[in-house]
């Protein structure tokens, strides 16, 4: 689905009301009050998935920012009955500081709230810089990402002895972000390990072609899921010789992720963590065991 284009009239408003929100942060003095924003990791959707730590900082904040396409509503029966709720989806960056910036002025805790964890896609960083700016404390509370909770659902370790031990997460360029060079989705394919892919359904056919042209086989185990811990969740598994296919099949172009690789699948390996014949700082090893497991070469 193509990116609608605004027309004139409506580009003119978004930038008068930038530049009004710059102005109003330039002119809002910083007083003594403090204030403290809390980025608030809101997790794949379920509100049950949210950490305590999160469900405080929501219930003690003065205002609540959340991005109502993105965060079941749930989540904001945390929040007190007296508590300003802003829709973040209908707000610029401009306009979204303005609000951290009277935070500051008027000592007032804001919950920013983010869907999934905040340290991956979440436009964070430019936040916290700007908080920086301003003087503001802030803190970050962690979420569960949406890779995780779609493991979960599906009953599966992404790292699998002997065959995965390392977990790519990534998006396909093309999108609204530019990737950084050498961050293709062919050049992580080349590792054969677990990838976990946001952002890219709206493109499954270039999805699939650089996942081919990196080294995985067609019969490479797929997971897709749509709205992951949603009422509305899709857990779908193919392959990526029917990725496209089942994208299509199913219309999905946006609140997808695709976890890939042979880990998915994988059956008969074993960790040595809990085996006889290894030992730590509280289980000596069985002697047998250990003899066994030096044998098979596998190290100290």
């Amino acid at each position: 689905m193509a990116d609608a284009v605004p027309d004139a009239a409506a580009g003119a408003t978004a930038e008068t009301a930038a530049e009004t929100a710059a102005e109003t942060v330039a002119a809002t003095p910083l007083g003594d009050g403090g204030g403290k924003v809390t980025f608030v990791g809101a997790g794949p959707g379920a509100a049950d998935l949210l950490t305590f730590r999160a469900a405080r900082a929501i219930a003690e904040a003065d205002v609540v920012i959340w991005a109502a396409s993105l965060v079941q509503a749930e989540v904001l029966e945390h929040a007190r009955a007296d508590a300003e709720v802003l829709d973040s989806a209908a707000m610029s960056l401009e306009q979204v500081v303005a609000v951290y910036a009277r935070a500051r002025a008027e000592g007032l805790k804001v919950a920013r709230i983010h869907s999934g964890d905040p340290a991956l896609w979440g436009g964070t960083q430019e936040q916290l810089d700007r908080c920086a700016e301003l003087g503001i404390a802030t803190e970050v509370v962690p979420g569960v990402s949406s890779f995780s909770a779609v493991a979960a659902l599906a009953r599966r370790e992404l790292t699998i002895p002997e065959v995965a031990q390392s977990v790519v997460l990534t998006r396909l360029g093309g999108g609204k972000t530019p990737m950084p060079p050498g961050e293709e989705v062919r050049e992580f394919a080349r590792h054969g390990t677990t990838m976990a892919l946001f952002l890219s359904a709206a493109r499954s056919g270039q999805l699939v072609r650089e996942l081919l042209e990196g080294g995985y086989p067609t019969s490479t185990p797929v997971i897709v899921a749509y709205q992951a811990t949603w009422p509305e969740e899709l857990i779908v598994r193919c392959t990526i010789g029917t990725l496209e296919e089942t994208v299509k099949e199913h219309k999905l172009w946006k609140h997808t992720l695709f976890l890939v690789g042979p880990a998915l699948e994988a059956q008969g390996t074993r960790s040595h963590l809990y085996h006889p014949g290894h030992f730590h700082g509280f289980r000596k090893a069985d002697p047998g065991a250990r003899r066994a497991l030096r044998e098979r070469g596998a190290g100290s």
